[in-house]
């Protein structure tokens, strides 16, 4: 495999064919025994985006050659752009996942046969469907050993709905197992028998799920962090020794696994994954591999992604990380959508060549991000969607790639102990340089938050994210929060406001208009964990009182620090109100915008308990609303449990085009509607959800006695339509949730009262 990766480095191309059949048997699972998978691949019909007879719209010139990705299939070319322009796929990452029917010679001959300037959409129909075959193919379900379908974390939850909800979601790993299928590899490029964008691994990986068919770097943290409560530490440790055959072949860590990837990481989670992996299991043997790696991947992020800045604050100077991809053409997997943001047809005054190069590498660097895409990156965040346009990833310092960073040096340091003296201490200056440049660049003490520093306006940026609560998480505690319960509250406070005002968890930002993925409304669940892992690091001696509350005629955004959301309250999104009529909100000022305000608590914030300090309550609401957006979205879309939950009528589900379906696991969820989705994006949203399914369980085992069952809104018929991979949801917009039907807990104590199901 190593050798594989190695050579796939020098041809910039890793070959795979597909599997002769695919193992489709019904998943099953005996006390530690095999996981039985299911895989089912469903295979994108081309289909024309105009009359088969209409010639395909003239195209740009080609972007140039990347170095990266020199095939002329799935890379960048005239084949891989007129594929996009005849638009037959609707996700243009469906194409570049297809494996060859054919071998690379065959295929390019092929479309050498076209003369581009009359093809038509069915000779392009005709093309993709002889000579190519289902995305997905060169993967198999794995079978997962040692799968225990009653691991113990179960017995932290109480609730009897939710502790059965949380063994489904433990069961849905069998379902995201994947092998590549190594008896049908090609061979090398370029005289294999077919061609394939599959990055080969060794090991058993879980994926995300929809359209993410193959291991992603920075998902897997959270996935991790889910099988370790599922015991499933063969396939932890599967997980990260692909993660070091990469290192050793790419010397990185990609994106994905696939070749398009090539050119871009994610946030370097690594040595996170084996620390915690370690701490769980005690297996060290591990780190005699891992920790050269470790220091490689390091050495690959201070090469290529790290740059001196000057502070305009205390005219220190200090080596900062920041995202920035060498890339001049469209991403592979976004063709289409890189290529109409270069060349949009309504612009009246086009790119120049440099502009349109400089673009393409701030798309990329927005994508290696992980937050692909967000206001937080773009020049004119107003703008949203056109906003692309003006992005300014690379000019950025950002919060939480630095953080994560430091951590890397910190966690690498203990890792080392005194078997390495020298490693341990080299790694904790680096970090205490790395920790101050944090504090001084990107921490403003006076609204108690973080936020990027901006190299093009040499200051720190104004938006507020939910990237302000990385560097807690990963040990770095201002001073200025370390000096009172106050400031300590003060910087989590957003956190505070959300819960009473909102009816769901912490959005992204709180600009809710630009269309963008990583902006409100859409909650993401690695940033829940984020939260909540932030809020347990804050020293007990900080935690003793109560939550604050306002005054009588105030609200919670009267709590946050001036300044630190950067809007006023009334310019802060709006709650849409149960029932009301289209575009009815919740009031937007005063006390009675905490429309989700309980006495000692939330709606769907659990119960309070006595003596209980700002932290805690904070900690409880938290993962209460989290379970509840998981399970109120997947009961919405079909899911259901025998004698706790029954499914929602064919009425209800109908409003969901959930018939036939049992329950999606979605990828990102709505901080206005817990029933819903979120939405918004280059690509309808994903169910699976290998994130989803692990902060679920982390928080379950974590925080299991104090889940509480939901209250579900009921589904109403809006005109906003949320799609998935297998089905459309559109829901209601819900608000005083309290005071709403559809309620779970109302459910299981009918049920338990008289065995009859609502």
């Amino acid at each position: 495999m190593v050798s594989s990766l190695k050579t796939a480095v020098v041809a910039g191309l890793v070959h795979t064919i597909l599997a002769a059949t695919i193992n489709t048997t019904t998943t099953t699972a005996a006390a530690l025994g095999t996981a039985v998978p299911t895989l089912t691949i469903s295979t994108a019909v081309a289909s024309p985006s105009a009359s088969l007879g209409a010639t395909i719209p003239s195209q740009a010139p080609l972007p140039p050659t990347q170095g990266w990705c020199i095939g002329q299939i799935f890379c960048a070319g005239s084949l891989l752009q007129t594929i996009n322009i005849a638009q037959v796929y609707s996700d243009p990452k469906t194409f570049v996942d297809k494996p060859t029917s054919k071998s690379s010679q065959q295929v390019l001959a092929d479309f050498s046969n076209f003369n581009l300037s009359t093809v038509t959409e069915g000779q392009i129909v005709n093309f993709v469907d002889n000579d190519f075959l289902g995305e997905g193919l060169e993967l198999e379900a794995a079978a997962l050993t040692n799968f225990n379908p009653t691991p113990a974390f179960l017995n932290n939850v109480t609730d009897p709905l939710l502790k059965a909800f949380a063994q489904t979601v433990h069961g849905y790993w069998t379902q995201l197992a994947r092998n590549t299928n190594q008896s049908a590899l090609c061979n090398e490029y370029p005289g294999g028998t077919c061609e394939s964008s599959l990055i080969p691994l060794n090991h058993t990986f879980v994926v995300p799920g929809g359209r993410f068919r193959e291991q992603y770097y920075w998902d897997s943290y959270w996935i991790i962090q889910g099988l370790l409560q599922s015991e499933l530490y063969e396939t932890i440790n599967a997980t990260l020794q692909n993660f070091m055959d990469e290192i050793e072949g790419f010397g990185f860590v990609p994106n994905g696994g696939r070749i398009y990837y090539l050119n871009r990481s994610q946030p370097p989670l690594f040595i996170h994954m084996v620390y915690d992996y370690v701490n769980v299991t005690g297996d060290t043997s591990i780190l005699q591999r891992a920790l050269p790696l470790a220091e490689a991947e390091l050495a690959w992020w201070a090469n290529n992604r790290t740059i001196q800045v000057l502070s305009p604050y205390t005219n220190q100077t200090y080596m900062m990380a920041h995202y920035a991809v060498n890339n001049t053409a469209p991403r592979p997997e976004s063709y289409l959508t890189d290529y109409l943001t270069v060349h949009d047809p309504t612009l009246s005054t086009p790119l120049t060549g440099n502009q349109t190069a400089e673009l393409y590498s701030e798309l990329a660097s927005g994508a290696e991000t992980g937050w692909d895409y967000s206001s937080r990156f773009e020049a004119i965040p107003q703008l949203g969607n056109p906003g692309l346009r003006s992005l300014n990833v690379k000019n950025n310092i950002p919060i939480c790639l630095n953080s994560i960073l430091y951590k890397t040096r910190m966690l690498l340091a203990e890792l080392y102990g005194t078997s390495n003296a020298t490693a341990s201490s080299t790694h904790l200056q680096v970090a205490a340089s790395i920790r101050a440049g944090i504090l001084d660049l990107l921490w403003d003490p006076a609204k108690l938050a973080f936020y990027d520093f901006n190299l093009t306006s040499n200051a720190r940026n104004d938006i507020f994210t939910a990237a302000t609560f990385y560097p807690v998480w990963n040990g770095i505690i201002p001073n200025e929060i370390l000096a009172s319960q106050s400031n300590a509250f003060g910087y989590f406070a957003a956190v505070n406001l959300v819960v009473n005002k909102y009816n769901g968890t912490v959005p992204v930002t709180f600009i809710d208009w630009t269309g963008l993925q990583w902006d409100a409304p859409n909650c993401w669940p690695p940033l829940q964990y984020i939260i909540m892992q932030a809020l347990r690091a804050i020293p007990s001696n900080l935690t003793t009182n109560g939550l604050p509350t306002p005054s009588s005629n105030q609200s919670t955004y009267d709590l946050v620090p001036a300044g630190q959301l950067g809007f006023k309250e009334a310019q802060l999104p709006g709650q849409p109100l149960l029932g009301a009529k289209a575009n009815q909100n919740a009031t937007a000022t005063g006390p009675a915008a905490d429309i989700n305000k309980l006495s000692g608590t939330v709606v769907n914030g659990g119960n309070a308990t006595a003596d209980e300090g700002w932290r805690d309550t904070l900690q409880r609401e938290m993962a209460n609303r989290y379970y509840t957006s998981v399970l109120c979205s997947w009961h919405a879309t079909g899911g259901s449990i025998p004698g706790l939950l029954p499914q929602l009528p064919a009425s209800e589900l109908n409003l969901t085009n959930s018939i036939g379906n049992t329950g999606n696991m979605f990828e990102k969820f709505s901080n206005l509607n817990v029933d819903s989705s979120g939405y918004g994006g280059e690509y309808t949203v994903q169910a699976g959800f290998g994130w989803t399914n692990g902060v679920l369980l982390w928080v379950a085992s974590t925080y299991g006695e104090q889940l509480v069952a939901p209250q579900c809104p009921p589904i109403i018929a809006t005109t906003t339509t949320t799609t998935t991979t297998t089905t459309t949801s559109t829901s209601a917009a819900v608000g005083l949730q309290a005071s709403s039907g559809a309620v779970i807990t109302a459910m299981v104590m009918a049920f338990m009262a008289s065995a009859f199901l609502l």
